[in-house]
């Protein structure tokens, strides 16, 4: 078996496509229309197709899981994001945890929670 990566439900791939190439640097490897693969094992499903493969609904903002990113000029990050994506709904702005490691806590656009963080020693 091999793990390819993680699979996020998003409205439209495209848009979503251009958040996650903006904020974190992904490219696209493959376009399968509605389904994408992206770099760093990323893939995008857009809703109408998990809905109907899983005859499930999707629940953003479900909080049950995250995208975890590390960030050494994590001001850098937010001062990017905030000016991109003005939208954005943050879960808890810039903080520090007691061990000292930087974190911020964000919405995509889609409702997938991210958390971004300095790199832990």
């Amino acid at each position: 078996m091999n793990y390819k990566g993680t699979l996020i439900v998003v409205k439209d791939c495209k848009k979503s496509l251009k958040f996650y190439s903006d904020m974190f640097g992904f490219e696209l490897v493959k376009d399968y229309d509605g389904n994408m693969e992206l770099t760093g094992g990323l893939f995008l499903q857009e809703l109408k197709y998990w809905e109907k493969f899983t005859e499930k609904k999707v629940s953003p903002r479900s909080n049950s899981a995250e995208l975890y990113f590390e960030e050494s000029d994590i001001k850098k990050f937010v001062k990017k994001l905030e000016t991109l994506y003005p939208e954005t709904e943050f879960v808890n702005r810039l903080m520090t945890h007691d061990w000292g490691q930087k974190v911020v806590r964000f919405y995509d656009p889609d409702g997938n929670l991210i958390e971004v963080g300095t790199p832990v020693n």
